[in-house]
């Protein structure tokens, strides 16, 4: 008697985002994106990721021409609600007085001046959302916070299927009132930014596998599992306890097509790469990567940095020197718990390992 199989790569995402397979490639800021990576993610039949959160609107209409150029498949296009933590002035230079006094020790190893206080920093993120209604992408994911409702209903009208990212349940539960077609469900194990946005991210740290379930008890959207997946187990893991996708970040930051230093991805497939730190020291927000002296040290520097994103300016003197000076201690590369399991250097060879693996155990 025949069975019908049951194609694990058929569900309610892929029809909704029109792809052929539910993985999805994590959206990296900072440089770390690339129009190649997004591409090949996304012509071999999953969701490319591009993160905008530092372009300019004439940068992300660029970016999504150039895209579009390599491609006719859909991509996710991600930017922050919230890309600042400056309250007013006089907070600011009070903090700038304590990251001073916390991190005079390690300018001064490397001999370095330590900068001096941050320009201020307006928000881009109005001028950025106009630009998303300008080129009207397929899909478009945001983080660290809540669209208005009506935004998301205008999102709708042009056709962009939308998706927001949560920490905390309570946090899927709101995406969802708003009218989001999907939640990431980024948990702790995660590299990168925490972009939790109802609690202190330091109080938002619930695993994946728990957070999935989680939040798959309490919303009817589908649901993407995000942190601790790089390979084919890990997939066939997050669909058994009910995701509908996964997202893979590390491993896609891995490869040679990603915006990453190569020291970077060398480090990514280290022994470095067994030690990851969630810590504010080196941008302001708490963030996941390799363990580093710095992030040992002052583990609880909490209200010693300045508000992101001036501390990433702050620190930026820091890292160029410590790189020209080969004093890799001292630099922070971002990492997710799972880095240790990376075998993959190209993007193709990842996404096709990824479809085998997960095919062969999820395919009934």
């Amino acid at each position: 008697m025949k069975t019908n199989t049951i194609m694990w790569n058929k569900n309610r995402i892929t029809d909704l985002l029109g792809i052929e397979y539910p993985i999805l490639q994590g959206p990296f800021g900072g440089g770390l994106s690339t129009v190649e990576l997004t591409t090949t993610v996304s012509n071999l039949g999953g969701l490319g990721g591009f993160g905008a959160y530092t372009l300019s609107p004439q940068e992300i209409y660029d970016t999504h021409k150039a895209i579009q150029s390599k491609t006719d498949k859909p991509y996710n296009l991600n930017l922050w609600v919230s890309d600042h933590d400056i309250i007013n002035e006089e907070y600011t230079k009070e903090q700038y007085q304590k990251a001073v006094e916390t991190f005079k020790p390690y300018f001064d190893l490397l001999n370095t001046a330590i900068p001096g206080l941050p320009p201020s920093f307006e928000s881009r993120f109005q001028n950025q959302l106009n630009v998303i209604f300008d080129i009207k992408p397929k899909v478009f994911s945001f983080m660290f916070g809540l669209l208005n409702e009506n935004l998301i209903e205008d999102l709708h009208r042009q056709g962009t299927i939308v998706l927001g990212n949560a920490t905390t349940l309570n946090e899927a539960i709101a995406l969802e009132k708003t009218g989001v077609d999907i939640i990431v469900a980024s948990g702790f194990e995660s590299g990168g930014h925490r972009p939790s946005f109802l609690d202190q991210a330091e109080l938002s740290t619930t695993g994946t596998f728990a957070l999935i379930q989680l939040i798959k008890d309490s919303v009817k959207i589908p649901v993407v599992a995000a942190g601790g997946i790089a390979n084919g187990r890990g997939i066939a893991g997050a669909f058994k306890l009910g995701a509908d996708a996964v997202q893979i970040g590390t491993a896609f930051l891995a490869t040679e097509e990603s915006g990453a230093l190569p020291l970077h991805k060398e480090f990514l497939f280290s022994d470095a790469a067994q030690s990851t730190t969630l810590t504010r020291a080196y941008t302001g927000r708490l963030g996941r990567g390799m363990t580093t002296k710095i992030s040992r040290d002052v583990l609880a520097a909490t209200d010693k940095t300045l508000p992101f994103p001036l501390q990433t300016h702050f620190m930026g003197e820091l890292r160029k020197a410590a790189l020209e000076q080969q004093k890799n201690e001292l630099v922070f590369f971002w990492a997710g718990q799972i880095a240790p399991l990376l075998k993959h250097k190209k993007a193709s060879t990842l996404m096709k390992s990824l479809i085998e693996e997960a095919s062969e155990l999820l395919n009934t």
